[in-house]
């Protein structure tokens, strides 16, 4: 069972693990590392670990193997000597961990525990794979590279949010995310404590992870909260760090924040505690140090105006900040971090005027320090009232510098019964001043602090926190004093409270598992604790003697001898000091000064001091040293945290409060706090002391793992079961030390019991949990042995088969080729030896003689077989032909019998069908006769009220042609009337042609002499042009560009001259045109009136045959009553003929005989037959017969009837038409003779013309005038003659623009003449073509009575075609059911559709109801054409284009684009809805550019769609917004798949084996098996392509066009190669040969998947290029030059940071792959140099390629679209 054992540290070296020569670590309590060795397997070329003066641990090989009892060792060592190592057979070396251990990320994965393995381990990382941060079981150790690193970007913040501690490599954003996990999975607060010395880099790595929270929770509010935590950190560096001589920006000062969040866990703000800052800095810096940075900003920013009134100079100027003699940081610019300190306060709301009184008080400080202190012999000093700087601090303080002085050098000392003033000597007024100094800063400090926290106040309610804690760690200096004290106390209460947790860890964990727990000892600093915090401890007797008026360091450090020297062993007394005491730290032992611990513990200032500044005009410093002042330090506030433990309340008799008793009631809050807390450890590492990139001091860092508790972890692990393993891990990785009948067992927990116990005899060293095996220390490396010995025997087996086998193969290739070549060797020297003359004349003989010889005996061969085959087949056939012959016998005879069966048969049921068909048909014509009989008498009422009605309508009609007859009249007297008015019109407009002739030639011979006038004119203007420029040539030189510009007026003019009169031509001749026009038309328009004349004599003819038809009317009545008496005789026969065969049928028949001679099984087969069918036609055809008679009558009256109505109406129609076209002629002719006088009018403008052309000659003389006035002038005024020219030339300007004005107005009113006379031809054209319409007329009446008597037969033979069902017989008949062909009344032709669908107004916001906000996609992609909704919407569109209404139309798209944005903000996150829309929107897109009538958009359209193209509107405005709207969709619908298909990529492209034990499993850590995250659902790479399928299915079936599917495809393949990629960067264990398979199979995968889907030109293979070159890079050789040459050739889609990354973290899997060297990285490195190419290590992952939204236009028609029911849409109607 697990217990607690405290055991106090040992003195033996041979306990901690060292030769007594060794002093270098004597009494330092560490991990030990020798141990026994297991004696089952030789050690022979096995590797240890031999202590080393230089690098602490060196590795050596065993060169001959240990025996038990040998006292020395035969080692070989790296550099190739050898060395006999004397050993204890009790405490062995260390044994080094396999290679394939080496590098890993958690220190408890390796299977050997020690210090060596752990120092190597992170050498091998931080120096050779530059990796920085490394686990140790629950620590976070983060080695300090001073170098700039690309892993904080905020894409390496979202590669690890979200993912598991012991999936990624170590980090401190990984700790993070554990911590925030665990928060908001158990809603239990949480810690993260850094530490480590100054210099390890503490401060950056809590900022990070503050970073990071502020990053991954992010709130919904505009507060930005987040940067609020993030700004308090500049501020808080700028006071409370300075550079040391091991840290350039290290804290002096401890911090706590606490970081809030909501239920939601998102910020919503901070508080921040502090403690113990170093204020001695303040007024004491070491050589190479710096005061706090703030001071140095300040004095930097110093001659800025703002800080003028602050009177300060440079740093070197004030004793307070040149003390330490280094004034610069190199690299550091303080003037720019005092702006951006500036701006982060303006960014947590400090305004203007705090930050200038934060800025006095510290300048004020400055000042202070400055103040010069005279000593005045031995026991007094003074400070001179004119002393500047303490003019400038009473200035900035608001205090008189009389009273400051004097209580600088004095002090008042109050007695019982007086007060004394005391002068004080030069050092304690220096000290006075300091302290006064150190006061003023403390304060200042802690209310930056305390309005910092009021900044990061928040309103709601806190629901859980997250703490970051950032404190000094273990320090020992060659001076150590109160600070160090204080320091140390509190890193042994953490170091307390780690080691618990990590006790408390382990029993957790063996519980979990039902692992029986075992004893573990481990180290408990509690008796440190106790010596230091317990009654009568250091701080207690420090502050008693704080109490003594009189107490001195001395007396104090007497005490501690006293009490504790040879009676605490952790207490020592130095033997050649006695100043000083040593107390044994957990972590080292520490000498401390005992000089100054009085004076720092109690932090006074003198009363008189205080009471001065407590009147200080200046309120901040007045504020500062109230009476009633609340303490401002952050450790007042309260914590509602419940201690896990009970804890010492600190003593409460002092009268004043220590900084001792502070600092520990303080540490007490800070430790309840984190005992309520879920703590998580991060330990910073100082690589070396000079502060060199990547530089591995081996002594430097085991002195802080020992001091911060690595190495303690380590031993704690090892002294249990370090190495802890799954069963699936275990079977994965040893399955190839298992025998096939062990392989056999299908539990396979059970396989690895059964293998344990034969692999390993001791159970003592393993113990079975439910989910994990548990190994002590070294069996892990035990097994890998087994693992790797069995490995190579596999591989030399293989090897011998392989190379025997290519052997014999290349044995027996030359054995064959051997005998080959002997073979024709031989033949050769045979042949050469044989042949002679005689030899080949006697071979050619006997060939010849063998030829024919065995050519005789062939063919005797083949006619006997001739022979015998003929007779063979002979007898075969005959034998078979009569054997067909009987058979056929046989067969005829039976035919024939069957033959006179089968028709006797058939007679027989033919007779009885016929019999019974007989009695059936006779009974239903009877029945068929007696309603039609009805039916007619029916019909022959009917006739005579329709007889009656035609007789009314006659009346009515003589009437109207009597009024038609009275039109005609009044039509002729307008036709006179017309032709007397054309006459007129004729004169009128020969007149006017005979004036506009005279008009023009006047107008030529004026145009001739305007010519010459203007020709004159400008001639003499170019030559008083030309004398003028040579005047002011000679006079002025600046006068040549306005000369140009005069010529160019001039020029100008002439040319508008020259357009006006080329315009007047143009009129001339277009009067002309227009006369000859008006002659056309007159004659036309006296043919139209003869052809009127003609039509009005038809018309009177045609009402001269109106009596003609009623004639013929009365004779049809006649002939109608003669019809009615013959039809009505034709039906009294018809019944009594009917009544006299249904009585012979009745008595011929018996109904019940035949149905008993008919079986049910007779008629089912006379239905199967279809004979009863025939039968059933023919009782149709008899029926028909009886009626045609009846219906002949029928057709010719009713025929007769309706042409005569066809008649009557359309003379009525024709006579209404005659009367409109009367109508219009006189309309056209008003509209001529209006058109004529307007043309006339318009002539009478002519001479306004020439009257405006007269006084622009006028004006132009006028000008020309005035130029000769102005030029005799010009000499003088050059300016003055240079404005008026400009004058006169806007004058001309206006005068011109007035005349164009005119002239435009001229010709539209001319265009207007012409249109209207153009109107005039296409009417009387139109009355030409109707007059002739009318001719045909007559021939229509007959071809339309003839067609009417077509249809009335075609109609009476539908009618026939009725239905007609048997009847059921009675109960044992079953029915015998036929429907007979239905032919619909009237076939009309298919409607032909306009492709556009009518609604009203307010059915729009239904429409977008049912067919957006409502429709869900599964019911509309199945069977439906895609982009229904979108053809539906433009059908619309097209309507109320069509209406021209503006209004509609503008509701209708505005309404379509509101209700697509509703719905798709309403299904954010449903894949298919995005899909769904964004194919119809895209479609509208597309109808709407395919019918808008472009060009561009119409090339593919069929005739037919171009008609229906949008006529009225332009909607290439809406088609805009609708892109954005797709936009918009696109991007949503790429981040729904994003985050469909994340959680799915890493799981299936990385961790899964496609090809199944290829990469076997690696020991894992602590961080690996406590994870704090269950993987339930195990993704493959099956899971990645079904993802990929259901995409790609989903956005088919919604009919997304193809362009846009491959652009989506590209998008997900590029995420899911960025994110595999990024992954691997982040994963070390990852990065090895065998994962490169991996990943080479799973993009095979996509590219088979992309072929699959026909996919290939979307370019999403080259998006995955950089993952396979990833995956190449994992697999090839990494050795020579050559293979870096070629990576440097093949890898050019991975940046120079990534390559160097991939080959820094590859990892082997197994010991038959080798390590990258870092020379060979090196190399790669320098190839690499060259490329300018990106510095990011990550891809992005938010990277979105352009979308481009093809055109595609649509292939249905609009006319053959049709709505499903199941839209909702009925209100629609197709047009």
């Amino acid at each position: 069972m697990w217990c607690l054992s405290p055991r106090l540290p040992c003195k033996n070296p041979r306990d901690l693990g060292l030769s007594p020569q060794l002093g270098f670590y004597e009494n330092t309590p560490m991990l030990p590392c020798f141990t026994r060795w297991p004696l089952t397997i030789s050690f022979e070329y096995n590797r240890v670990w031999i202590p080393d003066p230089e690098e602490v641990w060196k590795s050596a090989e065993i060169a001959k193997d240990y025996r038990v009892g040998d006292r020395v060792l035969q080692l070989l060592l790296e550099d190739g000597t050898e060395l006999d190592y004397s050993i204890d057979p009790k405490a062995l070396p260390p044994l080094r961990n396999p290679d394939i251990l080496v590098g890993e990320n958690d220190l408890t994965a390796l299977s050997y525990l020690h210090e060596p393995a752990v120092l190597h381990n992170l050498r091998v990382r931080f120096a050779e794979s530059k990796l920085i941060y490394t686990y140790s079981g629950i620590i976070l150790v983060a080695m300090n590279p001073y170098k700039q690193l690309p892993i904080y970007g905020d894409a390496i913040i979202h590669a690890y949010s979200g993912q598991n501690m012991g999936d990624m490599d170590p980090h401190i954003f990984a700790v993070a995310e554990e911590a925030y996990k665990q928060m908001a999975r158990n809603n239990k607060n949480q810690s993260i404590i850094v530490s480590g010395e100054s210099g390890a880099g503490k401060t950056v790595s809590a900022r990070y992870a503050m970073r990071y929270f502020a990053t991954v929770s992010k709130s919904s509010s505009n507060a930005h909260v987040e940067d609020k935590v993030l700004a308090s950190n500049p501020i808080t560096e700028a006071v409370g760090n300075a550079k040391t001589t091991r840290n350039d920006n290290s804290s002096r000062f401890g911090k706590y924040t606490e970081i809030s969040f909501d239920e939601r866990n998102q910020i919503i703000g901070a508080n921040m505690r502090t403690y113990l800052l170093e204020k001695s800095r303040v007024v004491f810096q070491s050589e190479n140090e710096r005061n706090y940075h703030i001071f140095y900003q300040l004095c930097a920013s110093a001659q800025q105006l703002e800080f003028k009134h602050l009177k300060l100079g440079s740093a070197e100027e004030f004793n307070y900040t040149r003390m330490g003699g280094s004034t610069v940081i190199e690299g550091v610019n303080d003037r720019a971090d005092m702006a951006e300190t500036r701006k982060t306060f303006t960014l947590l709301g400090f305004k203007e005027d705090f930050q200038m009184d934060v800025f006095k008080i510290l300048a004020a400080i400055l000042h202070l320090g400055n103040v010069q202190i005279t000593a005045v012999g031995n026991e007094k000093s003074s400070v001179s009232e004119g002393d500047s700087h303490l003019k400038v601090f009473c200035e900035l303080l608001g205090l008189e510098s009389g009273p400051v002085a004097q209580w600088l050098c004095s002090r008042r000392i109050a007695t019982a019964s007086e007060t004394v003033v005391k002068p004080l000597t030069g050092p304690q007024a220096v000290n006075a001043r300091d302290a006064l100094a150190k006061k003023i800063y403390a304060h200042l400090f802690n209310f930056i602090v305390e309005r910092i926290n009021q900044a990061l106040q928040f309103s709601g309610k806190q629901h859980t926190f997250i703490g970051v804690l950032d404190i000094y760690g273990f320090e020992t200096f060659d001076v150590n004093s109160f600070e160090q004290f204080c320091i140390n106390y509190a890193n042994e209460k953490l170091q307390q409270q780690f080691n618990l947790h990590v006790f408390k860890l382990e029993q957790e964990e063996y519980m979990k598992e039902d692992i029986p727990w075992t004893l573990i000892d481990f180290y408990d600093n509690q008796p440190v604790i106790d010596l230091i915090e317990a009654k009568m401890g250091i701080l207690e007797l420090l502050d008693e003697e704080c109490l003594l008026p009189h107490g001195t360091d001395e007396n104090w450090l007497q005490k501690l001898y006293n009490n504790f020297v040879n009676k605490n062993p952790l207490f020592e007394k130095p033997r050649m000091s006695n100043t000083s005491f040593i107390i044994q730290h957990f972590a080292d032992k520490v000498e401390y000064k005992c000089e100054g611990f009085l004076e720092k513990n109690r932090d006074t200032v003198y009363d008189m001091l205080v009471e001065i500044l407590r009147a200080s005009k200046f309120h901040l410093c007045a504020n500062f040293f109230r009476e009633n002042l609340v303490s401002s330090s952050p450790f007042g506030s309260a914590i509602t945290v419940k201690a896990a433990k009970q804890v010492i309340k600190p003593n409460s008799k002092q009268l004043r409060t220590t900084v001792g008793s502070k600092f520990r009631s303080s540490l007490y809050l800070l430790m309840e706090t984190l005992n309520a807390t879920t703590p998580h450890y991060v330990r910073c590492i100082k690589p070396n002391d000079e502060k060199l990139p990547f530089e591995f001091d081996s002594k430097r860092i085991v002195q802080q793992l020992r001091a911060c508790g690595v190495l303690e972890t380590i031993r704690i692990s090892a002294q249990s079961y370090p190495s802890r393993w799954t069963y699936l891990e275990f079977y994965s990785r040893y399955g190839v030390l298992m025998t096939k009948q062990e392989l056999s067992f299908s539990d396979k927990k059970e396989v690895c019991k059964v293998v344990l116990h034969r692999l390993i005899q001791d159970s003592n060293q393993y113990q079975f949990g439910k989910t994990k095996i548990f190994f002590r220390a070294g069996q892990v490396a035990y097994l890998e042995k087994l693992r790797l010995d069995k490995l190579r025997q596999s591989c030399v087996m293989i090897q011998k088969h392989i190379r025997g086998w290519l052997q014999r193969k290349k044995f027996l290739r030359e054995r064959q080729a051997a005998r080959i070549i002997q073979q024709y060797f031989r033949g050769q020297q045979t042949v050469r030896k044989a042949v002679t003359a005689t030899a080949l004349k006697e071979a050619w003989a006997a060939i010849i003689l063998q030829k024919y010889c065995r050519g005789y005996l062939v063919r005797n061969l083949y006619q006997l077989i001739r022979v015998a085959t003929v007779t063979i087949q002979a007898y075969t056939r005959g034998f078979l032909a009569r054997r067909r012959y009987r058979k056929m016998l046989e067969e005829h005879k039976a035919v024939i019998l069957q033959k006179y069966a089968r028709a006797w048969l058939a007679r027989r049921r033919f007779q009885n069908i016929r019999r019974f068909v007989l009695n059936i048909q006779l009974t239903y014509r009877v029945q068929r006769l007696q309603k039609k009989l009805e039916d007619q008498n029916k019909e022959n009422h009917g006739l005579v009220e329709k007889l009656t009605s035609l007789a009314a309508l006659r009346a009515g009609d003589m009437e109207k042609i009597q009024k038609l007859e009275s039109a005609l009249d009044r039509a002729a007297t307008h036709r006179h009337s017309y032709e007397e008015n054309g006459k007129r019109c004729r004169a009128a407009m020969e007149e006017k042609l005979a004036r506009l002739q005279k008009h023009n030639s006047e107008l030529e011979i004026q145009k001739e002499q305007i010519q010459l006038k203007l020709q004159e004119k400008t001639e003499e203007l170019k030559e008083k042009m030309d004398d003028l420029t040579k005047q002011l040539f000679d006079d002025v030189q600046k006068e040549e560009r306005q000369r140009i510009l005069l010529e160019k007026s001039f020029e100008l003019k002439t040319q508008d001259y020259e357009k006006q009169i080329w315009s007047l031509k143009e009129e001339i001749k277009a009067l002309k045109d227009e006369k000859t026009q008006l002659q056309h038309r007159l004659e036309e328009e006296r043919i139209t009136c003869e052809g009127l004349k003609g039509e009005v004599a038809r018309l009177s003819q045609q009402a001269k045959t109106i009596s003609e038809f009623e004639k013929e009317i009365e004779l049809l009545q006649t002939q109608k009553i003669d019809v009615e008496k013959h039809v009505q005789s034709q039906k009294r026969e018809m019944r009594e003929k009917m009544s006299e065969i249904t009585k012979q049928l009745l008595e011929s028949y018996d109904i019940e005989d035949v149905r008993s001679r008919l079986s049910v099984e007779d008629l089912e087969h006379l239905n199967e037959d279809g004979e009863l069918w025939f039968a059933y036609e023919g009782l149709k055809k008899a029926t028909r017969v009886l009626e045609s008679h009846f219906q002949s009558q029928k057709d010719c009256y009713e025929k007769e009837i309706e042409a005569l109505n066809f008649k009557v109406v359309h003379l009525s129609q024709e006579i209404n038409h005659l009367q409109k076209l009367f109508r219009e002629e006189n309309d056209i002719n008003e509209s001529i003779r209006h058109e004529v006088a307007r043309l006339t009018s318009e002539n009478m403008m002519i001479p306004d013309f020439k009257q405006q052309i007269s006084e622009l000659e006028k004006q132009n003389q006028d000008l020309e005038i005035r130029l000769n006035e102005q030029t005799e002038n010009m000499k003088g005024k050059p300016e003055e003659c240079l404005n008026q020219l400009t004058r006169y030339q806007e004058e001309e300007g206006t005068q011109r623009e007035t005349i164009e004005t005119q002239d435009e107005i001229h010709t539209k009113e001319k265009e207007k003449l012409v249109d209207k006379i153009q109107e005039i031809q296409e009417a009387s054209e139109h009355l030409k073509k109707q007059f002739e319409t009318e001719s045909e007329v007559n021939s229509r009446f007959q071809q339309e009575a003839s067609r009417l008597t077509m249809e009335n037969r075609d109609l009476e033979e539908e009618l026939d075609m009725k239905d007609r069902v048997i009847k059921k017989l009675q109960d044992q008949v079953k029915t015998l059911t036929k429907t007979i062909e239905k032919a619909s009344d009237g076939h009309s032709g298919p409607k032909e559709y306009l492709g556009m669908l009518e609604y009203k107004r307010e059915d729009e916001a239904k429409l977008i109801q049912n067919l957006i906000l409502d429709l869900k996609p599964r019911g509309v992609v199945v069977n439906m054409i895609p982009g229904l909704p979108a053809h539906i919407l433009f059908m619309c569109v097209r309507y109320a284009d069509s209406l021209n209404d503006a209004n509609m139309l503008k509701s209708l798209m505005n309404s379509t684009i509101n209700g697509i944005k509703q719905v798709v903000k309403e299904h954010l996150e449903d894949f298919e809805m995005l899909s769904f829309w964004l194919s119809n929107t895209c479609h509208f897109l597309n109808c709407l550019k395919q019918y808008s009538g472009e060009e561009e958009f119409m090339k593919h359209n069929s005739p037919h769609q171009n008609k229906n193209c949008l006529n009225n509107f332009d909607l290439s405005e809406y088609r805009q917004i609708l892109s954005d709207v797709a936009i918009r969709i696109y991007h949503q619908f790429i981040i729904v798949m994003e985050n469909n298909i994340q959680p799915i990529i890493v799981p299936g492209m990385l961790e899964y084996e496609s090809l199944q034990g290829i990469s076997g499993l690696k020991p894992t850590g602590f961080r690996k098996r406590s994870s704090s995250i269950d993987d339930t659902d195990t993704y493959t790479m099956t899971s990645v392509l079904q993802q990929l399928s259901y995409f790609y299915s989903t956005m088919c079936q919604n009919g997304l066009d193809p362009e846009l599917v491959r652009q989506a495809v590209k998008q997900q393949f590029f995420l899911i190669g960025a994110i595999t990629l990024n992954s691997l960067f982040l994963r070390k264990d990852m990065c090895s040969c065998r994962k490169g398979m991996q990943i080479r199979c799973n993009i095979s995968y996509l590219e088979e998947w992309l072929k699959e889907k026909n996919l290939q030109n979307s370019l999403a293979k080259e998006t995955l290029e950089p993952l396979s070159q990833a995956a190449w890079l994992l697999q090839v050789k990494k050795t020579t030059d050559s293979d870096a040459e070629e990576i440097y050739e093949r890898c050019t889609s991975l940046s120079a940071v990534q390559i160097i990354k991939i080959l820094n973290s590859y990892t082997p899997i197994d010991d038959f792959e080798k390590r990258v060297t870092p020379s060979f990285v090196r190399k790669v490195q320098a190839l690499l140099n060259t490329r300018e190419d990106s510095s990011q290590l990550m891809l992005d992952t938010k990277y979105l390629f352009q979308v481009t939204f093809p055109f595609t236009p649509s292939p249905h028609a609009l006319e053959m679209i049709q709505i499903p029911s199941s839209f909702k849409l009925g209100f629609l109607n197709r047009l």
